[in-house]
């Protein structure tokens, strides 16, 4: 019986290979490292290497495939442990480091220069904690920056750990750079001004982007170019990653399979048609056009600058390259698992990037509905099975991108199934061939100037597409139901021998989920309160059942960077924006919301310049939208006089039934002394004035406003120390629950009359007997 068993799974074993095992045993050590043991036992990261070769060592001889698999998680959760582990000391953030590093990446944007670089040496002021560990870190240069690719700089950074803003359904720039790899951010100190301590070796890519410079006259074309050939992703601007985003179609500009593939079947294509002349009786046989396709791909993956998708695809190239070479090759599912596998281990923060799966999922779907069918002949099979392939992938991508960011570009399969092969048949030959032409007089230029046609109908597309169908944000509470009726649309069409009457379901349930409510309406009188994550500034959106109100637009930082981009995708609808005030922290959104987004209304106080079409907002006026009451406290009406830019806030005060919210802009404390006379108290909740500083929330005013809930809208470690710790005592004398944006993300809070006060923070974060 036990050589009956061993024979079975001997035979199990080599008809399923090393393949699936090894990549379940890289994702389970990913898995297990992903929980916040690193913050306890950071020195794990060394120790796990050892117990894997202990392991490896102890039970190699008589279970070998269970050794390999051990040492493989082990590996890998001693790499993610490691790379927590690198990251910026709390005790460090904003102090000054003294730091020798090499420029890895250089992006100039509104005359900010962004800088990755790899610290090679790091000295902290005396009495801090070390340095040593920190590995990259992204930084900004204010003004003219000097730093070029490739070069070694002695400078002094102020650096924070990584952290990020946190909005329900927005982009989590921390999660973001925890992919990436990158350890801290801040910027360079002027002084001591930085030093070059080293040139740039010789590279490759710089010396690229510089030819595509000389040789391209128009910048679309420059940068779309150096998009779609090197990796250069930077080059692109928002206005791009906006179009590119609300269409569906990011895809085609990152250096993907697409592109790897199409330079590794060139490659394959030119070797055996040399192969063919060479030697024309057995040229089928040779083994070096398939090495030669895989150098192609590996090259082309390293001019790309060998950045995460790049990597990715070639790994998936250099697989599919051995899998349909035929010797020894592995099957197509263990060669997709031996990808999955190589990149795990190699990149275990890769298991972290939506593309990954996006990718994965993608390939393995055009596996699931190819097998068994005959390879396509001719143009006219050619173009069905692009129809085909694109139709029955995009149910299935579409759900995948729904439940990755919450948002899906409506006309995304139509304008892939014309985008896709004019990128991959018109667009890349052209800049491909513009590169291999490069020894030849004007060859290039010709070349990249019909690739520069090529993008303005291609642009052209995107524009009517967006225009006609605008990036679709469905509820967080619909997000997954439609996610999983598009996948069984997807399933019901890809797999054979589908009863008819199951597929035309699964259309009609897709329909059907897509006709729900896009959100469960509030009954009448009802108020949802978000106060989002935005840093240094305010922005805070007012729900009833049938009307959106703003208060403040949100800062616009040094950059030009506006948080409010991140939030909604473009065409939203407001009926009223109430900008408290003309400083950039509250008012910095506001060209965005007048550009992107339809504004029925605009408030703001008399005297200010927030926008044109803007009615002043003035102490009695006072409004009813579903059972919801919005009055304006603050300011009076006529001229500001002696006021100060701050004390002429707009103040709001909104009553929901029993609950009362005050949101007094930047007004200092003599002001909230004047407004008690008019607000209803004691207030539910508080929106604190001037993001909690030392100026507002005066003494007579916390006790009298006694409010429940106190929100600071504050930054991280912002150098205004906000909030202060003297108004932060008085709401704690108060018994007031104390919510900060900085820790806490974005807060919701539902006033329904009737009901309990509820209070949502975006992050979860140890309360501390705050509440």
């Amino acid at each position: 019986m036990a050589e009956e068993t061993r024979s079975v799974t001997g035979g199990l074993r080599r008809r399923m290979g090393l393949a699936l095992p090894l990549a379940a045993a890289a994702l389970l050590g990913v898995g297990l490292a992903a929980t916040d043991i690193a913050g306890h036992y950071p020195r794990l990261a060394g120790a796990l290497p050892v117990a894997a070769v202990l392991v490896a060592g102890l039970v190699g001889r008589r279970r070998p495939l269970w050794a390999i698999g051990l040492a493989v998680a082990l590996l890998t959760a001693g790499s993610v442990i490691h790379e927590q582990a690198r990251r910026l000391p709390a005790g460090l953030s904003g102090a000054d480091l003294s730091v020798s590093a090499r420029v890895i990446e250089t992006s100039n944007r509104a005359g900010i220069t962004r800088l990755r670089l790899a610290i090679r040496r790091c000295q902290a002021p005396a009495g801090l904690p070390r340095c040593d560990e920190l590995g990259n870190v992204r930084v900004s240069v204010y003004g003219e920056a000097p730093m070029r690719r490739g070069e070694r700089w002695q400078m002094t950074l102020r650096l924070r750990p990584p952290h990020g803003f946190r909005n329900p359904g927005a982009f989590d720039y921390q999660a973001w750079l925890w992919r990436e790899g990158i350890h801290a951010t801040g910027y360079v100190r002027k002084h001591p001004a930085p030093v070059r301590i080293a040139p740039a070796t010789a590279a490759l890519k710089p010396g690229a982007l510089a030819y595509i410079d000389r040789h391209t006259e128009d910048a679309v074309t420059r940068r779309w170019l150096a998009a779609l050939t090197l990796g250069d992703s930077d080059a692109l601007t928002q206005h791009d990653w906006q179009m590119l985003n609300a269409s569906g179609t990011t895809h085609l500009v990152v250096i993907s399979g697409l592109h790897v593939g199409l330079v590794a079947g060139f490659g394959l294509w030119l070797a055996r048609a040399l192969a063919r002349r060479v030697s024309p009786a057995n040229w089928r046989l040779r083994v070096w056009p398939w090495w030669f396709a895989g150098a192609c791909a590996v090259a082309y993956a390293w001019l790309a600058g060998l950045s995460p998708p790049a990597v990715r695809a070639m790994v998936m190239a250099l697989v599919g390259l051995w899998a349909l070479a035929g010797r020894h090759a592995p099957g197509a599912w263990q060669a997709w698992w031996l990808a999955i596998a190589v990149i795990a281990i190699c990149d275990p923060l890769a298991v972290w990037r939506p593309g990954f799966w996006l990718s994965f999922v993608a390939v393995a779907w055009l596996m699931v509905i190819w097998q068994g069918r005959r390879r396509p002949a001719g143009w006219r099979g050619w173009l069905w099975a692009l129809c085909r392939s694109q139709l029955l992938l995009a149910p299935l991508m579409a759900a995948a991108v729904l439940l990755a960011f919450g948002r899906v570009a409506p006309l995304a399969p139509l304008i892939n199934l014309l985008a896709v092969p004019w990128v991959s048949m018109v667009m890349v030959p052209l800049a491909l061939l513009g590169w291999l032409a490069a020894p030849l007089p004007y060859a290039s230029t010709l070349l990249w100037g019909l690739f520069g046609q090529a993008l303005d109908l291609l642009r052209a597309l995107l524009a009517f597409a967006v225009k006609l169908a605008p990036l679709w944000e469905p509820a967080a509470e619909q997000v997954t139901v439609l996610a999983v009726s598009l996948a069984l649309a997807a399933l019901c069409w890809g797999l054979p021998a589908v009863p008819r009457w199951l597929r035309a379901g699964s259309v009609l349930l897709v329909a059907l989920m897509l006709a729900m409510p896009s959100s469960p309406a509030l009954p009448d009188g009802a108020l949802r309160v978000r106060v989002y994550d935005v840093g240094q500034g305010q922005l805070i959106e007012l729900r009833t059942r049938r009307s959106r109100t703003l208060f403040d637009a949100g800062p616009r930082f040094r950059s030009g960077f506006m948080p409010l981009t991140t939030l909604w995708p473009p065409g939203q609808r407001f009926d009223r924006v109430i900008v408290s005030h003309a400083d950039t922290d509250h008012a910095g959104g506001a060209a965005a919301l007048a550009r992107d987004h339809q504004v029925e209304r605009w408030l703001a106080p008399l005297a200010s310049t927030v926008t044109a079409e803007r009615k002043p907002c003035r102490r009695g006026q006072r409004w009813q939208q579903d059972g919801v009451t919005f009055t304006h406290l603050w300011p009076p009406a006529g001229e500001p006089g002696e006021l100060s830019a701050n004390d002429r806030s707009c103040v709001l005060q909104v009553v929901a039934g029993e609950h009362r919210l005050l949101i007094t802009g930047d007004v200092g404390a003599r002001v909230e002394r004047r407004l008690l006379t008019a607000a209803d108290v004691p207030v539910s909740v508080l929106v604190a004035g001037h993001h909690g500083s030392a100026t507002s929330s005066g003494v007579q005013f916390v006790r009298t406003a006694a409010p429940r809930h106190v929100v600071f809208s504050a930054g991280r470690d912002n150098r205004f120390g906000h909030p202060a710790d003297a108004v932060v005592r008085r709401f704690r004398e108060q018994q007031s629950c104390l919510w900060s944006t900085a820790h806490d993300g974005a807060l919701t809070f539902w006033l329904v009359p009737g009901e309990p006060l509820r209070a949502q923070a975006e992050r979860k974060v140890l309360r501390r007997g705050r509440c």
